[in-house]
C-alpha cells in the first residue's frame, strides 16, 4: 500500500494440482508467523509487541484451503449467476481462533465495471468469513474472461478500503 511507512511481506505457496496448502509466511511491524502446511500444521507466531515467540502445532482432521490464499481461489472456481458455497480454510490467530474455519461465498451475480473508463463484464462475488466473525463483508470483482481479479472491496464496520489492479 502506497501510504504503508513499513514494509509487509507475505508469502503463500500451494499446489499447482490442487491448492493444498504447503507453506505461508508473514513479516511485519507487528509480528513474524511461518507455517508449514502437512499432517499437521507447524511453525511459529512471534509476537513483536510483547517479544513472546508461540510454537505452532496443530493437528487438522479435515481438508482445507490457507486462509491467504481463498480470496485467490474464488476465481478458479465455478462461478455462476447465484453461486453459493463454503470453503474450509485453516487461521492461525493467537488471540481468536486457530484451526479449520469457514469462509463463505454469499452470492454471485453479473455486473459490468467501470474502471479506469472501460467497462469490463465482470463476477461480483460477495464473501465473509469466520475469520471476522462473519462482520467483514469482501466484494471481489473478477473479469469474466481473464478471471483476473480487478477490484476488492472491504467493508468492516461501515469503512470501506477499496484496492484497484493498477495495470
Amino acid at each position: 500500500m502506497t501510504q504503508a511507512t513499513t514494509k509487509w511481506l507475505d508469502t503463500t505457496i500451494v499446489s499447482i494440482k490442487n491448492f493444498k496448502p504447503i507453506y505461508h509466511s508473514s513479516y511485519n511491524q507487528q509480528r513474524d508467523m511461518v507455517l508449514h502446511f502437512d499432517s499437521k500444521v507447524t511453525g511459529y507466531y512471534f509476537d513483536k509487541k510483547t517479544d513472546t515467540k508461540t510454537a505452532i502445532n496443530e493437528t487438522t482432521t479435515k481438508p482445507y484451503f490457507d486462509s491467504n490464499f481463498y480470496p485467490q481461489l474464488i476465481r478458479f472456481l465455478p462461478l455462476t449467476e447465484g453461486y453459493k458455497n463454503t470453503i474450509a480454510i485453516f487461521d492461525y490467530n493467537p488471540i481468536t481462533s486457530t484451526g479449520v474455519i469457514t469462509a463463505t461465498i454469499k452470492n454471485t451475480e453479473l455486473a459490468i465495471l467501470n474502471l479506469n473508463g472501460q467497462e469490463t463484464k465482470v463476477w461480483k462475488v460477495q464473501t465473509t468469513d469466520d475469520i471476522s466473525k462473519n462482520q467483514t463483508i469482501s466484494t471481489y470483482y473478477i473479469d469474466v474472461i481473464t478471471r483476473k481479479t480487478l477490484k476488492h472491496d472491504i467493508v468492516f464496520n461501515g469503512r470501506l478500503m477499496t484496492m484497484e489492479i493498477i495495470d
